[in-house]
């Protein structure tokens, strides 16, 4: 079943290579969406697929790349758009 999340990633997630390997993570499980940096120093996050996958994914969220420092993350669901590919804005 398709389902989309949307997801904020707080910490030390800007200039450690969170959304580039976000990217490449979502593409790997075949999700499609984007992520973003926000001015408030986090990550944004559009993420739409398999629930599975999604739960797979906000895992890795969690913990991110070699350098970032995940403090906190916030998930809610919306629903799916239909997005193609996953971009890094």
């Amino acid at each position: 079943m398709e389902k989309k999340f949307i997801i904020k990633v707080y910490g030390k997630v800007q200039g450690v290579w969170f959304r580039k390997s976000a990217q490449q993570k979502a593409l790997a499980l075949g999700l499609r969406g984007f992520c973003k940096n926000m001015e408030d120093g986090s990550v944004y996050i559009e993420a739409e697929g398999d629930l599975e996958k999604l739960f797979n994914f906000v895992n890795w969220c969690k913990k991110g790349p070699e350098l970032a420092e995940v403090e906190n993350i916030k998930m809610s669901e919306e629903t799916p758009t239909g997005a193609m590919g996953f971009v890094v804005i």
